[in-house]
Order: C-alpha cells, then structure tokens, then sequence
C-alpha cells in the first residue's frame, strides 16, 4: 500500500542476542530506544553455526513477552537435525514469535563450506517448505543486491531467491548496500523475474568506516571509493557521525521516493545512529517501550 504521508513506512531492526550480563544490558537499552518507532517486527540473529541457539531463544521470549513489537527469530540449518530445528521453530512460537527469518546459515567453524548435518535439512529451500507446512509463521529470507558470493551467477541468485518465494517464504530482506541504485536495479531485476512478494531493503548505519569496509568484503558488499574520500575527509574535521547520519537519512529518503515501503536497520545492538536516521525521516515516538503489565 502506498505511503499516505512521508513518515508513514514499515519499520524493523535487526539485533543479535547477547553473550554476557553487560552485553545483555546493552541488548534491552538498544530494544527499548528503538521500540517506541512502533516497529513491525524486530528480530534476533543465530550465531555463525548457530552457536547462540540457547541464547537467541531466550533472548525472542524476552522480546515476545515484554516489548511492543512482534519478533522474528532466525533459524538456520546448520549443526541441526530436522527435528531440533523444528523444535526451536515450535519453542518460537510457544514463546509468542510469530515470524521466523529462515536461513541456510554460515558454515561451522573450521569448515570451508556448508555441510548438512545428517539427520539436518539440505539447504533453506527444505527449511522453509518445513516452516511452511506448520502454518504457524510468516516466513522472511535474505535476499542479495550484490548476489551472494557463493552463487554461480546473478540469474542464479535471482531464480535462487524466486525458489524461496515458491517454496513457501512471505518476504525478503536484502543484505546492505550504500547506493540507492544497488537496490533499485535489484527490485528491477527481481521484477522482470516474476517475483512479486515483498523485498524489504536492508540498511547498515555506519558506525565506524574502517570496520564497515572490512565487514563488508567478507559479506561481499562492494564499498564505493566516494565513500572512502567522504569518510577520510570527515575524519579530519571530526565529522564522521554527521556524515554517517547524513548518508543514512539520504539512502533511506531516495529508497522512500522510489516505492520502497519498509525499511529494515541492522542495529549491531547500538540504537544511537539509527535513531537518529529515524528521527531525520521524520519518524517520531509512538508507543511507550515496555507493554503495560497485565
């Protein structure tokens, strides 16, 4: 549906489940600055290999429970049999998840590439058909701008992502990117293809450049070298949360005046810049944090 005035879009953030007593606070401040932009859903990452499986679920119920917003829990394939992947999907949903992002997941440590476990799922296409047939979630996948590294080609990867939508999946979430026309020309592509559901652009406010260009490279997203200069030059007037902001609000903004309905920020658990993105676009306070107890 289309925006009836310029604030009004979809909203999500993307956080990872903490790993200590101080990590954890961090967590649940980062949550509830967000959380009063009344977004759609937020959601909880799985570790590489699904090392925080305990933690990321505890850490859904927590959300699920206390917070006004509903919450996705990622799910991946990895070091996981059929049936304990769908446990932890059922545990989602006793615990009041009501969405899953479904992943094939990164490969254990120490393994070059992704082995199924014996008894697990053979890649995301048999997790989301899993997923699908318990009709108990809407179902979101990762979708790639830049085509994901282990693709044969970007048809492939396209005709990839088109294979989730058939298989079950509700929407996509797209991997960073810093142009507009990154996504743009993904949309187009994805058009011409015939997928007609939903891809929600992902945004990666930047914290740090130096950090967010070696991320980058391993997530195969290419930085364009104005950046490089714009960043440099920032660095030396000591300017570089202005510019960080400032690019952010831009991206998102042209993403909005081209269609784009829902915005999805990848937090890193630190809510400061993408709030103040959020108040740039003029997105303003809506709910309190914590649900009112019953």
């Amino acid at each position: 549906m289309p925006r009836t005035k310029p604030t009004d879009f979809g909203l999500s953030f993307e956080f990872f489940p903490p790993k200590s007593l101080e990590a954890s606070f961090k967590l649940w401040s980062a949550i509830e600055t967000l959380s009063v932009f009344d977004p759609d859903f937020v959601s909880m990452t799985y570790g590489a290999g699904g090392t925080t499986r305990d933690i990321t679920r505890s850490a859904v119920g927590v959300v699920a429970q206390n917070y006004s917003c509903d919450v996705a829990g990622h799910l991946t394939c990895v070091g996981a049999s059929r049936s304990e992947t769908l446990a932890v999907a059922e545990e989602y949903a006793e615990l009041g998840a009501t969405q899953i992002v479904a992943l094939r997941g990164d490969p254990e440590q120490g393994s070059g590439s992704f082995v199924p476990h014996p008894d697990g799922f053979g890649g995301v296409l048999e997790l989301i058909e899993a997923l699908a047939s318990l009709n108990k979630f809407k179902i979101r996948v990762a979708a790639y701008p830049h085509t994901h590294p282990e693709a044969a080609s970007a048809d492939a990867d396209i005709n990839a992502l088109k294979a989730k939508f058939d298989a079950g999946a509700d929407s996509a979430i797209t991997q960073f990117f810093f142009e507009k026309d990154d996504f743009l020309f993904f949309r187009d592509r994805c058009d011409k293809a015939g997928i007609t559901q939903k891809i929600i652009p992902g945004i990666l406010p930047i914290e740090n450049w130096s950090k967010t260009r070696l991320f980058s490279a391993r997530c195969g997203t290419p930085t364009p070298d104005w950046m490089d200069h714009a960043f440099a030059n920032a660095k030396g007037k000591n300017v570089e949360r202005l510019l960080s902001t400032a690019l952010c609000t831009e991206l998102c903004d042209e993403l909005l005046c081209e269609g784009v309905e829902d915005l999805h920020f990848y937090t890193l658990n630190d809510p400061s810049l993408t709030q103040d993105v959020c108040h740039a676009l003029g997105r303003e306070q809506r709910l309190p944090a914590l649900r009112a107890a019953s």
